[in-house]
């Protein structure tokens, strides 16, 4: 999951894209990557399949909500997109109402985003959140605080007022440098410094951004943690990033999740592990004792003759995973503890213990003539 590209990106659509254009971009890349236009093509088969994929998710209002919250982690396993088909019939199938019979014959759609010129988008933040095993069983809500540019709310996020096309870039935000070489021409696209890419000025710009349309400001956040996080998962909060200048939309707000280490369990996965140390009389004779979960304590049952190092499972008493389907178990690892200053009671009471299991279980030839020659 860490490694997937963001569905927005994959389909060429900005977070603000209603389902029309993530239709129309998605079409357009499902007939550019169309396995059979590209027979053999290795590449261009999984372009397909994970164009499928994003197209699946954020056509689907509920599934496109929990990805706009919680990123990939909100939709693991969710099904709808490349992951829940066996083959390309498949997507087509699922997804009939895109291709008409003119499939090939069209390269309808449009991608979407932001072109030339026009306020860019504000950059993404990234935090890093630290959780408990208990945040994770259970989920949590934290709340952070973090410095970020806020639209300026002396000009509504404008800048100023009164705009006039950039005289450098004429309105395209970018400018084009032809440098001659050995080669031929080289052409080398960049932002424009005078309007930053924009593609227009401001006339009278606000005292209080000096134009920018944002001013850094300290703010909190609620931060929902779902149930059954790792450390390999991150979540998204869209819009909550830096503020584009004069008007642009924000950033996201990139949470990568850490995990606290617990003094009681090593977590593998949903499973979690812990040793405790039994009495040699309780492993010997069998019996209940006391053991912390993630819950609180139960009885665990040690049945007699139980060995030191002994895994013994508690079903359901580990981690939820992401989605919630499954819970996993808690494994208990046996240790029996070995008295130190015993009292002569107790001494007295082992030999005769000894003297009882020798009597019950004599030695045979071969073990006393062992002990004769060690």
């Amino acid at each position: 999951m860490a490694n997937k590209r963001d569905y927005y990106e994959v389909l060429g659509v900005t977070k603000e894209a209603d389902v029309a254009a993530i239709k129309a971009s998605y079409k357009k890349l499902a007939i550019k990557y169309h396995p059979d236009k590209n027979p053999g093509d290795k590449a261009a088969e999984e372009n397909f399949k994970e164009a499928a994929e994003a197209y699946g998710i954020l056509s689907d209002a509920d599934k496109r909500a929990r990805y706009d919250r919680f990123g990939h982690a909100g939709v693991q396993g969710g099904g709808g997109g490349a992951e829940g088909f066996s083959n390309f019939e498949d997507i087509f199938s699922a997804f009939g109402d895109i291709f008409g019979g003119d499939f090939f014959g069209r390269q309808g759609g449009g991608r979407g985003g932001r072109g030339r010129g026009g306020p860019p988008r504000g950059q993404d933040l990234q935090i890093a959140l630290t959780v408990t095993l208990t945040d994770v069983a259970n989920g949590v809500t934290k709340k952070v605080k973090l410095k970020r540019f806020n639209k300026c709310a002396t000009c509504s996020g404008q800048g100023g007022t009164g705009k006039q096309t950039c005289n450098v870039c004429a309105g395209q935000g970018q400018v084009r440098q032809v440098q001659s070489s050995f080669f031929g021409q080289i052409v080398n696209v960049t932002t424009c410094p005078e309007c930053q890419g924009i593609g227009s000025l401001i006339k009278s710009k606000c005292a209080d951004c000096h134009g920018m349309g944002r001013r850094q400001e300290e703010v909190t956040l609620s931060i929902d943690v779902p149930p059954g996080v790792e450390e390999s998962n991150y979540l998204t909060l869209r819009s909550e990033g830096h503020a584009g200048p004069q008007g642009g939309p924000s950033g996201d707000l990139i949470v990568a999740i850490k995990e606290a280490e617990d003094e009681t369990f090593e977590r593998r996965g949903v499973d979690l592990y812990m040793q405790v140390e039994v009495p040699y009389t309780t492993v010997a004779l069998g019996g209940d004792i006391r053991v912390k979960t993630i819950e609180g304590e139960v009885d665990l049952k040690v049945p007699a003759g139980t060995q030191s190092e002994k895994l013994m499972r508690l079903r359901n008493k580990g981690l939820p995973d992401i989605n919630g389907s499954q819970r996993g178990s808690q494994y208990v690892k046996i240790h029996v503890h070995t008295p130190e200053n015993l009292s002569a009671r107790e001494i007295e009471a082992l030999k005769e213990l000894e003297r009882v299991q020798e009597k019950d279980h004599p030695k045979s030839f071969f073990q006393k003539a062992k002990t004769f020659f060690t």
